[in-house]
């Protein structure tokens, strides 16, 4: 959108900035009419969609690289009476109801007393009241009230409601609960017998919370690093996720679970996503997988039979394409390759509104899927005019009712067999409530158990560890003391982020595991912020890594660790520079170019996303009273490690193989642990920084992003501790806010206008749109606000949304607090997400003190606003 403004002061900053001119404007109206015509033709397109009348499935002819495999025991004469005998009393709404799934953000259980759904789910950012932070009680409580509104309606076939949820790594939405590692590190375990006991231990605290079904296991083969969801892959080789992905549905159905129905305490199983996510062009999340079909089911579909012979009930369907068609339309791979071929038994479930990606789709009207072989529908926000529109599909023969019976059958099947008919409501239920199986000491060492043997030694110089429990050891860096960054995504909140000590109280940091290991043996284990120390250390153990991130916002263009903005290798060379000698555990979801810290460190341990158990990292590189060690490394690498930041796709049996650390490599303390001096070329030469959400953190303006103060007079670049406007009106200086010199104090002298502002080369954010982000500033007032304050973001000078924050900023004067602006409010306002090359700026022309410590994009957790403009 393109403002013009009669306060405009020949304010033009270059291909930079021209946000300060929209104080009080609105949105032009040639793009209102613009808007509204968008919209007109879009309802035009909707009224003239052509029906599409399938017939039911004759047997599709699929790649003989599919197995064929025999029935896992889902069908079975008496279940299928009893579905045969539900089905004759559903009236059509009830049938259509049944594949219809709605998000708890967005559907009341009194909306089930009219409408007849058959599920429901929280996804990643929805809780009880919109607190993820709810109680285990509240959690409980919710999924009752669900169940019996559902139940609470006239029917002649009462059918109970099915509540999932994305456990992926232990139930990682409820505080309390035992968080274990993520799938990239339990790959490296090497270990089945193991991860099917994680699944049993998950199950258990789910049952405690009336919790029904899990979206899980992932079962893809990531491929290309750089996507955003590697860390919920088990490794690059097609053969690891086919050994572990049946025995993790084991241990969350149960053993026969799937063949002879699931017992309290177990859960029903997801094997997704299929297919091809692992596998897409330049790691892109719910991209494009180009290859064959043979190698597709080969490498891509290899999870799949052990996970159907295993007995999952369900599969999710994937955002991503293969070869051009998204995934959700796809008969040939749903209905021939997957059920037909594979004679898999349960029910299918598209991802989150996928879809809605179908060309011919809308995301409240999608029968192509349904024909493709699409059971239930997860249409989380849009699920009532869903139900509406494939009713009516189902009425007007678009979706032929031999599909739709089919679908209800197999959802009824997987209700059946996952115990619902017999288990009762949630807070009836024997094992409900059962509090003492959150955290519990035996699901603990389980989760402590897989961090050691997930852990990899990449380097142990001169036999470095294991550490002397009676040293001296500084343990620093942004993961010492904080499992929220430990666990990463999919924990308590969607993105991982927000999380504080308060939100694992059944857990221990990677720092409280070091200090216990010392304590009785007289050593001293003291935490510090960037390397700081009073007394110089024995050795130092340096925490890093990445922050928590889930699904797109984890893409990468490479995999350079900190591209230039090198921090913690400045903080290792700090250290190494006094003498002391550093242990790097690096907390990451995926192998990540790290040459130089590997260089700089003594000893380097690849520790993935452990958990809640960081005390787990503690047993293995802290040595017993003799300095001997208690548990030796057995982890071995299930992806292979970059030679430079722009390798790849790198994966074993693939031509031109060349690693630096290939798969199966993992030191012991019984190796030599030498490793040559590592060359520090990324290979990465001019290329951009590509950072599309961290603007300003840790006391600086993040790489590529540039930073300027402007007022009437022009544009004054940011290039040190402290600057000032052209007129004066814009001063900027250093404030202390977490950390020493953290923050920015920005004090605008109400001289006309005046603004504060970062941009670069514009940038894509409508996946992060669509994603439900948001743009975070987390500030302090330092003085009353007095008038409008603008927070802009914008392509460049001609073209930019402002959005007045003014009235948000309502914490007490010297409070740090962060606020969210959703970027879905930009768009509304008519920002093009799309190119986004200034991503901040704060402009305002009344007098205002305000320091600012972190800009980013965040997710969405409830927590965001939408201001006027």
């Amino acid at each position: 959108m393109s403002h013009k403004s009669s306060l405009r002061p020949a304010l033009l900053f270059g291909a930079a900035l021209g946000v300060l001119c929209t104080l009080g404007f609105s949105l032009p109206e040639a793009a209102q009419a613009k808007a509204k015509a968008a919209a007109h033709k879009t309802v035009k397109k909707k009224s003239v969609k052509k029906k599409v009348v399938a017939k039911a499935p004759a047997t599709i002819a699929v790649d003989p690289a599919w197995p064929k495999l025999a029935p896992a025991g889902l069908v079975d004469p008496a279940t299928e009476a009893k579905i045969t005998d539900i089905m004759s009393k559903m009236t059509l709404e009830e049938k259509v109801g049944q594949t219809i799934q709605a998000d708890i953000a967005y559907i009341k259980p009194e909306d089930l007393k009219t409408y007849p759904l058959g599920s429901i789910l929280a996804g990643g950012n929805s809780a009880p009241g919109g607190n993820e932070r709810a109680t285990p009680d509240q959690w409980l409580k919710l999924a009752d009230d669900y169940w019996r509104a559902a139940l609470d309606r006239p029917t002649k076939a009462p059918i109970p409601l099915l509540f999932g949820i994305d456990a992926v790594h232990g139930h990682s939405n409820l505080v309390g609960a035992t968080i274990f590692p993520h799938n990239v590190g339990l790959g490296a375990t090497h270990d089945p017998d193991l991860i099917e006991k994680i699944g049993a231990a998950t199950a258990a605290e789910m049952a405690a919370a009336g919790v029904d079904w899990t979206f899980a296991p992932t079962v893809a083969v990531a491929r290309d690093k750089r996507w955003g969801r590697s860390y919920e892959s088990y490794s690059e080789n097609p053969a690891d996720v086919a050994a572990y992905a049946g025995r993790m549905v084991e241990g969350l159905q149960g053993e026969g679970g799937g063949a002879n129905g699931i017992q309290p305490g177990h859960i029903m199983s997801t094997a997704k996503h299929f297919l091809g996510d692992g596998g897409t062009k330049d790691g892109k999340d719910q991209g494009d997988a180009e290859m064959s079909e043979a190698d597709l089911a080969r490498i891509h579909g290899a999870g799949y039979p052990p996970a159907i012979e295993a007995g999952a009930l369900s599969v999710m369907i994937s955002f991503s394409s293969w070869n051009g068609q998204k995934m959700a339309g796809n008969k040939r791979l749903i209905t021939g390759a997957l059920k037909q071929r594979m004679h898999f038994d349960g029910f299918t479930i598209t991802d989150w509104d996928a879809h809605r990606q179908l060309e011919s789709c809308a995301k409240d009207d999608c029968p192509e899927a349904m024909n493709a072989g699409v059971d239930m529908f997860m249409a989380p926000d849009s699920w009532k005019p869903m139900y509406e529109n494939t009713l009516a599909d189902v009425k007007a023969g678009t979706i032929p009712m031999s599909r739709l019976d089919d679908a209800v059958r197999r959802i009824l099947r997987a209700k059946i067999k996952g115990g619902l008919f017999t288990l009762g409501a949630p807070l009836d239920r024997p094992l409900s409530g059962k509090w003492d199986q959150l955290g519990s000491p035996e699901h603990r060492a389980l989760a402590r158990q897989a961090v050691r043997e997930s852990l990899v030694l990449i380097k142990n110089e001169n036999h470095t560890l294991p550490l002397d429990p009676g040293a001296r050891i500084l343990v620093t860096g942004s993961g010492a003391n904080d499992i929220g960054k430990q666990s990463g995504g999919w924990t308590i909140t969607w993105q991982g982020t927000g999380n504080s000590r308060a939100d694992f109280p059944n857990g221990e940091t990677i720092y409280e595991g070091i200090a216990g290991a010392v304590k009785q043996a007289g050593g001293v284990a003291t935490l510090s912020d960037n390397g700081f120390y009073k007394e110089k250390p024995d050795v130092a153990v340096v925490v890093i890594g990445e922050d928590p991130y889930a699904e797109f916002q984890g893409d990468r263009t490479n995999l350079d660790y900190q591209t230039g903005d090198r921090t913690d290798l400045e903080m290792i060379h700090k250290l190494k520079s006094a003498g002391i000698k550093v242990v790097t555990v690096f907390l990451s979801g995926r192998p990540l170019w790290t040459n130089p810290e590997i260089n700089a460190s003594d000893a380097f341990v690849e520790a993935w996303l452990p958990g809640t158990e960081g005390g787990g990292i503690a047993d293995v590189i802290v040595g017993d009273l003799n300095k001997q060690p208690r548990y030796d490394f057995k982890g071995k690498l299930t992806f292979s490690w970059p030679k430079t930041a722009n390798q790849g796709p790198l994966n074993i049996g693939t031509a031109g193989y060349d690693p630096l650390f290939p798969y199966g490599y993992g030191l012991t303390y019984a190796d030599i642990g030498d490793v040559p001096q590592l060359s520090e070329d990324s290979g990465l030469r001019n290329e951009a920084v590509v950072n599309v959400d961290t603007y300003f953190a840790a006391g600086r303006v993040k790489a590529p992003w540039q930073s300027a103060v402007m007022d009437g007079q022009g544009i004054t670049m940011v290039s040190g501790a402290s600057v000032e406007s052209a007129s004066g009106n814009v001063t900027q200086t250093t404030v202390d806010a977490d950390k020493q010199e953290s923050g920015r104090s920005v004090v605008f002298k109400g001289k006309g206008i005046g603004a504060v502002a970062i941009f670069g080369s514009p940038v894509d954010l409508s996946r992060q749109t669509t994603g439900k982000m948001a743009l975070a500033v987390t500030y302090r007032l330092d003085s009353a606000v007095s008038g409008p304050v603008m927070l802009t973001m914008g392509k460049d000078e001609k073209t930019y949304t402002s959005l007045d924050i003014g009235p948000e900023l309502k914490a007490p004067v010297g409070q740090w607090t962060t606020l969210k602006v959703k970027l879905d409010c930009y768009q509304a306002a008519g920002l093009d997400v799309s190119q986004v090359g200034v991503p901040f700026s704060l402009a305002t022309t009344t007098p205002l003190s305000i320091s600012y410590s972190e800009i980013k994009l965040a997710s969405d957790e409830g927590d965001a606003v939408c201001p006027a403009k």
